[in-house]
């Protein structure tokens, strides 16, 4: 019997959505979790906090009731949230606990539920166009909204959240013209092809990423180094920056560059989910990228990744973004020579992306899998970056 499959109980113990959650963790509020998943769904990703206390400590050891080590980790005067994948059988876990006298509640839709939350917040640029930024906190997935004069595109979006693309740009009194991928993405499931599909926008990849076998079942358009995309009374120009991919592309409007998985706010890319065997040949390209293409514009240049880590810094209105001057000044990787940067980065690469293969063979439009099993396989961190360590100081 899986987890979920477990029968409930007559009474139901309290239950709070992804988005008190958040709103809680947010606030600075203490909170306490019970992770009720199994060790290595654990490991492989979690909600973390500054104020947040978890332990984790799998359901399947909390059948006949809740085990003396456990209790004693756990806090008598403070609430205690348990969570799942899927919110069964934390329910079931947190009906125990109150029963032994717990304040307790239980997150509905489990981890499943935190990975649908996704946040809009417009970005405080000296731009006559509005650029706003989506946050993904369960995978930190960034994408962007840019619109201008009643035209808008979106950068990088995820299929998952399609209807959010097109809804904001309604209340916005404008109509999507483009939505552009930065790259071939390995963590996420793209969604050019369905923003395309549900309005009139036109979809958008770099020349050189549809060079790897785009297999796409409609129509779609490619840009190339020094194109750029007219939104309204704005042009978005086009960079190519290749290193983390062959295709990867940087898209810059007014003093915004939009580094997709190129540069982030903590890190630098890793060289090694296109061709593994290549990964040593790639931290060169990307040195070369980030030289001649990133780092050669203004120190006010805002860095708008596709990205960011538990290690990445938000700004005071919880945004990802950072001024390129600042980050020369405090990434190592920009100021490494090039031998030196490329022995780093291929020396210490965090584990690749759960799935990675099956996502990149979606975007590249080999694989159709349906929304459900679309949104099941990217589920969990991105791990995109290059280990964030020893890369700032």
């Amino acid at each position: 019997m899986s987890e979920e499959d477990r029968p409930g109980t007559e009474e139901n113990v309290e239950s709070i959505t992804p988005k008190q959650l958040k709103e809680w963790i947010d606030s600075g509020e203490n909170v306490f979790i019970l992770d009720a998943r199994s060790e290595g769904d654990f490991d492989e990703w979690h909600i973390e906090g500054e104020t947040v206390e978890i332990v984790n400590y799998p359901y399947f050891q909390l059948l006949d009731g809740i085990p003396r080590d456990l209790l004693a980790a756990l806090p008598e005067e403070q609430k205690i949230t348990v969570l799942c994948a899927k919110g069964g059988s934390s329910e079931m876990v947190a009906e125990n606990l109150e029963e032994e006298g717990y304040d307790v509640n239980h997150l509905e839709r489990g981890m499943k539920g935190w990975a649908r939350i996704y946040e809009y917040t417009e970005l405080d640029v000296d731009i006559d166009a509005t650029i706003a930024q989506y946050q993904r906190p369960s995978s930190g997935c960034l994408a962007y909204l840019v619109v201008s004069n009643g035209e808008a595109a979106v950068i990088d979006p995820l299929r998952a959240f399609t209807d959010d693309y097109i809804q904001d740009v309604r209340n916005l009194g404008a109509e999507l013209t483009y939505a552009i991928d930065t790259h071939v993405h390995a963590d996420h499931i793209s969604g050019i092809r369905a923003v395309a599909e549900q309005t009139e926008a036109t979809a958008i990849m770099p020349e050189a990423a549809a060079a790897r076998g785009v297999e796409y079942d409609r129509q779609y358009e490619t840009i190339e180094d020094g194109d750029a995309l007219t939104v309204g009374d704005i042009e978005i120009d086009v960079y190519h920056t290749p290193g983390h991919t062959t295709g990867m592309t940087a898209y810059k409007v007014g003093n915004v560059l939009f580094t997709g998985d190129g540069l982030f706010t903590e890190s630098v890319a890793r060289p090694d989910l296109e061709d593994p065997d290549a990964a040593r040949d790639t931290a060169r390209t990307l040195y070369e990228s980030l030289t001649e293409k990133v780092l050669t514009h203004s120190d006010d240049t805002i860095i708008a990744p596709a990205h960011f880590s538990d290690s990445a810094t938000p700004n005071e209105d919880g945004t990802y973004t950072a001024v390129l001057g600042e980050l020369r000044g405090t990434m190592d990787a920009l100021s490494m020579d090039e031998a030196s940067f490329v022995e780093f980065i291929v020396s210490d690469m965090p584990p690749r992306p759960a799935n990675y293969e099956e996502i990149i063979a979606t975007n590249l439009g080999r694989e159709s899998p349906d929304d459900e099993e679309a949104f099941e396989l990217e589920l969990g961190p991105n791990n995109c970056a290059a280990s964030e360590e020893a890369l700032t100081n």
